[in-house]
């Protein structure tokens, strides 16, 4: 048996997993048609944790699986979208961050997050409906996020208090010298003026607000 052939099951196996994975970092898709506002898609959702918690996505972004966000093949990165199960009815509004599911069939790779308030954890894979509820606006500039740092923590618990005193903060866990820190932010802005008019609202109200760039 040639060595060509008696390697060739192993490549087969390499490529079938490498579907099976969910989410590829490094392929980056561009829509054909530019997305509208209000557009749906109908089709089936997966989601993805611990192991690509903590990985680069297609967005330059570190995947958190405790945040609100999703892969998607084509839609711009940053556009939000709201994604029911048609199952049950269930819905959350996510951020698209990374590109995926390239497994044919599915739609969007959710977060363990959004996975939860979908009810997807159980049955890993569910019907959905996602509606575009925001695009990013377009620039010339990098294309670099910005949020609000309110506190950051290493004690988890301290976090969320903050979190859970604040409406729409959200925790982002990271490591600093090796130890955990937690990251008490506030919303996602595409433009760091409306990220800074943000931070000084945090601040008249008594928070030590400051913008960071995502």
């Amino acid at each position: 048996m040639s060595r060509a052939r008696r390697y060739a099951p192993l490549a087969a196996v390499v490529s079938a997993l490498a579907l099976l994975a969910g989410c590829a970092r490094a392929v980056v898709t561009t829509p054909a048609v530019p997305p509208a506002l209000g557009a749906e898609e109908v089709g089936m959702a997966s989601w993805y944790g611990v192991p690509h918690h903590g990985r680069r996505t297609a967005s330059g972004e570190v995947y958190d699986m405790h945040q609100l966000t999703a892969a998607h093949r084509t839609l711009p990165l940053g556009t939000r979208v709201r994604v029911t199960n048609r199952d049950t009815g269930q819905s959350t509004d996510v951020r698209v961050n990374d590109r995926g599911p390239f497994v044919e069939g599915r739609i969007l790779d959710v977060s363990y997050a959004a996975a939860r308030l979908l009810g997807a954890v159980g049955p890993g894979v569910i019907p959905v409906r996602v509606r575009v509820l925001a695009l990013p606006a377009r620039s010339s500039a990098a294309d670099g996020t910005y949020t609000v740092q309110i506190g950051s923590f290493t004690a988890r618990p301290r976090a969320e208090a903050l979190r859970d005193a604040v409406s729409g903060a959200t925790i982002a866990e990271g490591l600093v010298a090796g130890e955990p820190v937690y990251r008490v932010r506030v919303g996602t802005y595409r433009d760091r003026g409306e990220a800074t008019a943000a931070a000084r609202a945090l601040s008249a109200r008594g928070y030590q607000a400051l913008v960071v760039e995502q």
